[in-house]
């Protein structure tokens, strides 16, 4: 495997390499970063750099050298996943809270993709060896539908509806007090956040923010709470929680953007659950909708703010 070379200019005064690296690559954790310059595969200027201190200037020319990682060994666990939907081109999976989608340094196993690759032997390649099959991803904590294909022909139609907007993606979740309006969207770029690393943040386009669009709608007011649904047009990492938090109305148990109030339920974490998953058949072309049923925790939560408010 290559080396990856990624070039930069540096278009505006910036304060350090490292601070300026990270708000450009937020998919780089900012120590990942830090030891990239302190190995010598940083030049500004076609000058090696290797101090994280160093100052950026404005038409700086950056040349990051990226060596391929050592891929991990993936074993086949007999994890049961609960099915929604499945042929032989693509698997539709009700993920429960605290199952992991794939394995990371120091998380490789008890993963979706280790169940995955018990239950779907071919599965191995497809999509990438660190991810075989996964076309998008739910958060540790976020329970619901999420589909993996199993062929690479699926996956790649798959990941283009992904892309094209045309497969609908529907969640719900509790959040924090009760917006003004009954419906919204919310236009806000996404990135890395500059000092909290573990968290995303609403981040301006031109620092390393990407594009992502949140709809929202009220279905129930809870008293200081509200059920809300919300449908992705775009998939960053954690996207909803943070556009929700953005609007000053975090997702109840989020233990990154709530503010940890307690509501009376013992939650696994955020209260948010993707609840529908519609897409076009990467064979047959019919469309699929996968419903994924409210989890007992989410289903607890609604009956205690119910009777709360009754």
């Amino acid at each position: 495997m290559n080396s990856q070379i990624i070039n930069l200019e540096v278009k505006q005064t910036s304060d350090r390499i490292d601070s300026y690296l990270s708000q450009q690559l937020p998919d780089l954790s900012r120590s990942r970063l830090q030891k990239l310059i302190e190995e010598g595969n940083v030049q500004i200027d076609g000058r090696v750099c290797t101090a994280k201190k160093t100052p950026v200037r404005q038409g700086d020319r950056i040349e990051i050298t990226i060596e391929p990682t050592q891929p991990l060994e993936l074993q086949a666990e007999e994890i049961p996943l609960d099915v929604l939907y499945e042929d032989e081109h693509l698997i539709i999976i009700d993920k429960p809270a605290g199952l992991v989608v794939h394995p990371a340094p120091g998380h490789q196993n008890g993963t979706l993709v280790n169940a995955l690759l018990s239950h779907c032997p071919d599965l191995a390649g497809i999509g990438g060896v660190q991810r075989p099959g996964i076309v998008h991803r739910l958060d540790k904590d976020t329970t619901g539908a999420m589909v993996i294909a199993k062929s690479d022909r699926a996956h790649q139609h798959l990941q283009a509806q992904i892309k094209a907007k045309t497969a609908k993606r529907e969640y719900l979740g509790v959040v924090c007090g009760v917006p003004n309006a009954q419906k919204g969207t919310i236009n806000l770029p996404i990135g890395r956040h500059p000092v909290e690393r573990k968290k995303m943040a609403v981040v301006p386009i031109e620092k390393g923010g990407r594009e992502a669009i949140t709809h929202w709608q009220i279905l129930e007011r809870l008293g200081n709470y509200t059920l809300m649904q919300f449908r992705l047009e775009t998939g960053r990492t954690h996207q909803i929680r943070v556009h929700s938090t953005q609007i000053g109305h975090p997702i109840v148990g989020d233990p990154l953007y709530s503010s940890g109030r307690s509501v009376g339920v013992n939650l696994p974490g955020q209260a948010l659950h993707a609840r529908r998953l519609t897409l076009e058949h990467p064979v047959s072309g019919k469309i699929i909708e996968a419903i994924a049923p409210i989890p007992a925790s989410l289903s607890k939560l609604l009956e205690v703010l119910r009777k709360r408010n009754s």
